[in-house]
């Protein structure tokens, strides 16, 4: 294939209640929405980058500015001949891996597409995961009373794990609260984002030992790995690493220093699905279990989460919980239904199965741009930013 022309739309969606997290409150699902055509086929894929670099360095601004002057100027009139040369082409770019994910991932997409084959198949995915088991991210609560009540809420609807999240001075209290009401035999696990500190948190952390947890999530600074792997030998309660695991090396490094029990794996932060898949494969080789985060993706986001969890060794409940969950109205025409056994259906389409809602799409733009490929890449400038947030 060669790419034609690429279409960026960025897109506002109201969450339907807040959501916060160590890093601040979510109250809207912002993202810039990328449609990349060819011989008259079209991939679809979203990025995952916030208005802030918060949870990464990567912002909005930042995306657009990396799509345009760096990632589609080395793809323009370039020759793909399979999905992951894209990857392979934009190795030279450091960082910047939440953009060039998104350009790959519409690749991926276009290939099943063009191919008709679903996106699971191009992966080498297992033909027999079509549920996934899923759990639900909980953010942090006013108090105990309002983390029990919603948790209640999830295991009633079938969600089959429940993550929380936590920051210090909002941690041991409400855990504590939701274990004793929900019992030992529930699935728990918490969700830190780097909100502590080797130095000054072990004991604290310690405590967490007593739940019964499945893990705790990235507890420490992203670049932690020795930090990190000294906190593994001081709790019983598993860790797993998150913002740190951003490419296959990270993986196989953490791994070594025995700084992860557990490998969280979202496709943005390390760059795509080629390397999504390699980091998958070297956690599988040293029998460390994976599963997928989310990020609030909208269906397009959520569909290649699924397909991406047809792999052997996500194990584990994932965070892609239904649409219903984030949105009174997704941003595909059918949102994902979560199943009575608590699972999530692969769509079984060409490409990631969904694409967006034309109508929706529409409703939910406040910027558009494109650009023909088989003309000259205009470099530079930045988007016409009124209203966007950023």
């Amino acid at each position: 294939m060669q790419i034609e022309q690429v279409v960026l739309d960025f897109i506002e969606m109201p969450l339907k209640s807040p959501f916060e997290t160590s890093f601040g409150v979510d109250t809207n699902k912002t993202c810039w929405v990328l449609s990349l055509s060819s011989g008259g086929v079209t991939g679809y894929a979203e990025t995952v980058a916030d208005v802030e670099p918060l949870y990464s360095e990567e912002t909005h601004a930042s995306v657009y500015y990396a799509i345009k002057n760096h990632i589609l100027p080395r793809l323009a009139g370039t020759p793909l001949e399979y999905p992951h040369a894209v990857h392979d082409l934009l190795l030279p770019i450091r960082g910047n891996r939440m953009a060039k994910a998104a350009v790959e991932m519409a690749v991926w997409d276009w290939w099943g597409r063009a191919t008709h084959q679903p996106l699971w198949k191009l992966l080498g995915g297992d033909a027999d995961k079509r549920e996934i088991p899923v759990g639900v991210s909980i953010g942090i609560q006013s108090d105990p009373e309002a983390l029990i009540a919603i948790a209640e809420e999830y295991l009633r609807q079938g969600y089959r794990r429940l993550k929380v999240k936590i920051k210090p001075g909002n941690d041991l209290l409400p855990l504590r609260a939701l274990r004793q009401a929900l019992g030992p035999e529930v699935p728990m696990m918490a969700d830190a984002n780097s909100a502590y500190r080797l130095d000054r948190d072990v004991g604290r952390l310690r405590q967490l030992d007593e739940l019964g947890l499945m893990m705790i999530e990235q507890p420490l600074d992203e670049d932690d790995y020795v930090d990190h792997a000294v906190l593994a030998r001081a709790l019983k309660t598993p860790v797993c690493l998150d913002e740190s695991i951003r490419s296959a090396d990270d993986a196989r490094r953490a791994i070594g220093l025995k700084a992860a029990g557990v490998i969280n794996i979202k496709v943005g932060r390390v760059g795509g699905l080629t390397a999504a898949k390699a980091v998958h494969d070297i956690a599988r080789e040293a029998k460390i279990p994976v599963w997928c985060g989310g990020m609030l993706e909208t269906g397009i986001g959520r569909a290649f989460n699924l397909h991406l969890t047809t792999l052997p060794n996500f194990s584990l409940p994932g965070d892609t919980s239904a649409s219903d969950r984030y949105f009174e109205q997704d941003l595909i025409a059918k949102p994902f239904r979560l199943n009575a056994n608590g699972t999530l259906t692969v769509p079984q389409g060409d490409g990631i199965g969904v694409v967006p809602d034309p109508q929706r799409l529409q409703q939910v733009t406040t910027y558009h741009e494109e650009w023909n490929l088989l003309h000259h890449v205009s470099k530079g400038g930045i988007p016409d930013v009124a209203g966007l947030g950023f």
